[in-house]
């Protein structure tokens, strides 16, 4: 039974359903749970004649997709056209695809959806999402960083002066939960700007020409830390984000391998995280680049695997040894057919093609539980930790062995 329950706050919910049978069965549904005030509609224009004339909207409108006149996709723009803040539950006895599809388009429409339902609606599935219903206002979404204006030499001078640090996020083994590897990604914290975000200073130091320079200095303090993790009995594998203009350089092979023979590790603990994008960008130098680095043995992870067009192609061109699979592919695919077929597919592929699969933007256990099921063999995300300094990750490893239990398949 489930333990979810109605907020408070909720009030009134209007219903719009062409089907007498089908208004009344969601009425009862939501009298059961409480919800006292009820308004009905038998479609889209009736349902914005009764908006109109109402002093207070309701909290939520459970809005159906097939309705003669006005239909549920219509009704929701209009919604949004009209600057109604009304939460939305999508409802539909058509295929999942079509009601995610809907519930993507409203939410890219700047709407609350609470969920999308199947009909004939059950308790649990309307509760479900009832539960998930919050006040306008009382929720902080996220904002867009303003771009933060930086001058070449004072980029140039935090790179030389190791200002940029590499934070950790642990990956771990999908069937144990045991950490076996981390991502390094760049954290700068100005002294009087506060955090500058990442995509905004390294995009400037690929324009400002201090990207090798900056990825030689992460590197240096990447490696410089997995030998002092290597001398105190860590085995960790680390992965470190590559910019596609360094393919462009040949020099580049040299000196990651001459700061790896400096530190006295082996290539192998070294992966290289190239943006699937990148390659196709860059396709003649980024070949020999890619294949000379894993002649020398550093892995290479496809990053953000499934957001471009030419994932196939670069699997075929390139020598990885590693997929990653973009968090938008990952969060929430428990409750999405849509996702999950993607997901399984796409492990299915990494499988035959022999590769370790990574999962990024692993949020919920539900989650977890389904990469577990589908084989995936690497996870990370907040589920599991958030990126964090060097020196806290021995004190997170006590709290995280504490989860095994939890974590195993």
């Amino acid at each position: 039974m489930s333990t979810e329950s109605i907020p408070a706050e909720l009030e009134s919910l209007l219903i719009v359903d062409d089907s007498l049978v089908q208004r009344q069965h969601a009425i009862a549904l939501c009298r059961e749970l409480g919800i006292k005030l009820i308004y009905e509609a038998s479609n889209g224009s009736e349902a914005l004649q009764l908006l109109s004339m109402l002093v207070l909207l309701p909290n939520v409108m459970i809005v159906d997709l097939e309705m003669p006149g006005m239909d549920g996709i219509e009704l929701i723009q209009q919604l949004k056209q009209r600057g109604l803040v009304i939460a939305l539950i999508v409802a539909s006895s058509r295929e999942s695809a079509l009601i995610e599809s809907v519930q993507t388009m409203s939410r890219m429409l700047g709407l609350d959806v609470l969920d999308g339902l199947h009909k004939p609606l059950t308790l649990s599935g309307v509760r479900g999402a009832l539960a998930r219903y919050h006040v306008p206002g009382t929720t902080v979404l996220p904002q867009q960083s303003a771009v933060v204006p930086i001058e070449r030499a004072q980029l140039a001078h935090a790179i030389d002066n190791g200002e940029i640090r590499p934070y950790y996020q642990p990956k771990v083994d999908m069937r144990t939960g045991i950490v076996t590897g981390a991502e390094a990604l760049a954290r700068w914290q100005h002294s009087q700007i506060g955090l500058v975000p990442a995509d905004q200073f390294i995009t400037q130091a690929e324009q400002q020409g201090l990207i090798h320079a900056l990825t030689l200095s992460m590197m240096e303090q990447v490696l410089g830390q997995v030998a002092i993790w290597n001398a105190r009995g860590l085995q960790l594998s680390v992965a470190v984000n590559v910019s596609a203009q360094l393919l462009d350089s040949p020099d580049i092979v040299h000196d990651i391998s001459a700061l790896l023979e400096r530190h006295a590790l082996q290539a192998t603990q070294i992966i290289l995280e190239i943006t699937e994008g990148t390659v196709a960008t860059h396709l003649g130098a980024a070949l020999g680049v890619l294949a000379r680095m894993r002649l020398k043995g550093f892995g290479l992870s496809i990053d953000d695997y499934g957001t471009g067009f030419s994932s196939m192609q670069q699997l075929a061109r390139v020598p990885f040894t590693e997929l990653k699979i973009d968090r938008s592919f990952v969060h929430g695919a428990h409750q999405h057919k849509n996702l999950r077929v993607i997901l399984q597919s796409a492990l299915d592929l990494a499988r035959r093609l022999e590769l370790i699969t990574v999962a990024e933007g692993i949020e919920t256990m539900e989650d977890w539980r389904l990469l577990q099921e589908f084989g995936c063999m690497m996870g990370q995300g907040y589920l599991i930790a958030t990126p964090m300094p060097a020196g806290a990750l021995p004190q997170w490893l006590k709290s995280h062995n504490s989860r095994l239990n939890e974590l195993r398949a």
